[in-house]
């Protein structure tokens, strides 16, 4: 069949143009039909985030829980080497670096997976009739899964090392800061995962990004500590406040060690979150369609 004619003549024999349809497949609308219908195939991928971590320690004993021991132990072995090297308190320390590593392991695998997340799941994309967003609730539950594991380590440090101040009310602060994190995994891995999926060098220069950005936030050394030495080092302790992963780690480790914390880091969060959303539904918006032929 022949393409529908562009122009049509009236009664009075002039031109007419006729309008074209235009595709809705970059619109808000199926953005927003995406991230909402992936929502409602909860039971698919809360059963494929879970089939995930089963299939990695296939046939282990312990299963998942590797992680939580090798999660531990370098906790444990940074904290004692770092406790000599900066000459502080280990009782303090220690709960420090070990909180960190267990947020940090939870932000750096939202950046890491989620840059790889269309193209790890590049048959599925191809065969099954899903939305883009299922893989990326996917990717957010099953490093939630992996979180509560690691939990149990901060269970025992906090059993062994109490605050010295004990806890309040103020520290259940905690858990909506653990969802406006995976808040904020959320349109990480939908950004990044987009742009990745287009231009593949992208992974690897995140990788690169994530591993310096691990020793410019504070994990294995604490603000507290430059500040202390005075002089040039205080100053420099001021420019961790550039550091965006700084705020969404304090949001959540503070409360969780019952330390007083500042309001300015939920302010700061709060505002990445709602541009990195306005970034990720754009770019939902602009390329969603496109992403079964890139990947």
């Amino acid at each position: 069949m022949s393409a529908p004619p562009k122009n049509s003549e009236s009664e009075a024999g002039e031109r007419v143009p006729v309008p074209v349809p235009v595709s809705d497949s970059q619109t808000f609308t199926r953005a927003f039909g995406d991230l909402t219908t992936g929502l409602s195939q909860r039971e698919l991928w809360l059963h494929l985030g879970w089939q995930d971590i089963k299939q990695r320690y296939r046939r282990s004993v312990i299963g998942p829980f590797w992680i939580t021991i090798a999660t531990g132990v370098q906790a444990v072995a940074m904290g004692l080497l770092y406790s000599v090297l900066l000459d502080v308190d280990l009782k303090t320390f220690l709960p420090h670096v070990t909180v960190g590593l267990i947020i940090w392991g939870l932000i750096s695998a939202s950046i890491l997976e989620g840059a790889d997340v269309f193209v790890a799941n590049e048959g599925l994309i191809k065969q099954l009739p899903s939305a883009l967003s299922v893989h990326i609730y996917r990717l957010v539950w099953r490093q939630l899964l992996l979180l509560g594991h690691n939990l149990l380590i901060y269970v025992i440090i906090i059993a062994v090392f109490f605050p010295p101040n004990g806890f309040h009310w103020s520290d259940l602060a905690a858990i909506p800061a653990l969802v406006l994190i995976s808040l904020n995994a959320l349109w990480v891995a939908i950004l990044f995962g987009i742009v990745s999926t287009r231009y593949r060098d992208i992974a690897p220069i995140l990788g690169s990004m994530v591993t310096l950005l691990f020793f410019m936030t504070p994990i294995v050394w604490t603000t507290a500590g430059l500040e202390s030495m005075g002089g040039d080092a205080a100053k420099r302790a001021k420019l961790v406040e550039l550091n965006p992963l700084f705020h969404y780690l304090d949001i959540i480790r503070a409360p969780m060690l019952g330390e007083t914390q500042e309001l300015y880091h939920w302010y700061i969060v709060i505002a990445f979150t709602i541009v990195g959303w306005l970034l990720a539904i754009f770019a939902l918006k602009k390329y969603r369609a496109r992403v079964p032929y890139w990947v």
